[in-house]
């Protein structure tokens, strides 16, 4: 089974950095899996090459020592700053990576901006990935989470139900626009993309009913980052 996991997965390649912009000291923890891919992306948007730092999820290296010295929550990603101080949970490591590159922002250049991109970002984490990804943690992924975090089998289904739910929900709230804030393409984007191609391959595909969601999947898929993050 943990070898069915593993192809479905579909191991991400890693995104190797040069550290051309300037005495970058930063490193980037990474491992398969949408959250990791979803900072690769937004890197990749951004202009940003880090070094990385691989660790395996599939032999649980990131339960123990010493990644647990760098995030005791053993999730991955993680960025390690020139500091040697360290940043977990997706939305900050991009809005930390965001404020300390140079170029076009993907969170927003105004506080309405900003505003909007964190009210899009919260809808999409809270109502689709993570019923998503507990969906596919307790049903199919559930021999590699089993051990590892509290499972509930019986709720898989309803998981999935509820991810689908608000991805109908959000079909209509695309209507007429290019991304979820309208004209710009924002983190709360590349969040949804990561989540829902993942998904696909894990026995959550994307309703072909919802249309304005189908277009603006292949949107996303058609940018380069989507290809060079996976």
């Amino acid at each position: 089974m943990l070898r069915l996991i593993r192809l479905i997965m579909d191991p991400y390649r890693p995104f190797q950095g040069t550290g051309s912009q300037g005495d970058i000291r930063m490193k980037f923890y990474n491992s398969i899996g949408p959250n990791p891919r979803v900072v690769k992306m937004f890197m990749q948007e951004k202009g940003i090459e880090l070094p990385f730092v691989e660790v395996d999820i599939m032999q649980a290296e990131n339960r123990k020592e010493p990644y647990l010295a760098k995030n005791p929550a053993g999730q991955l990603p993680a960025l390690e700053l020139d500091d040697g101080s360290y940043l977990a949970e997706i939305t900050a490591i991009c809005e930390y990576l965001d404020e300390k590159f140079p170029g076009g922002s993907l969170i927003g250049t105004t506080p309405e901006e900003r505003a909007e991109t964190r009210m899009w970002t919260r809808r999409v984490d809270l109502n689709v990935c993570e019923p998503l990804a507990n969906g596919f943690r307790f049903s199919e992924g559930l021999p590699l989470f089993k051990d590892r975090m509290r499972c509930l089998p019986e709720a898989a289904d309803g998981l999935k139900a509820i991810a689908q739910d608000k991805l109908a929900w959000l079909d209509k709230m695309l209507s007429g626009k290019d991304y979820l804030a309208g004209k710009r393409m924002t983190l709360a984007d590349i969040l949804l993309f990561g989540f829902l191609d993942f998904g696909a391959q894990v026995g959550q595909p994307l309703n072909p009913e919802l249309k304005n969601i189908g277009a603006w999947f292949e949107r996303m898929k058609a940018r380069p980052s989507a290809a060079a993050s996976a």
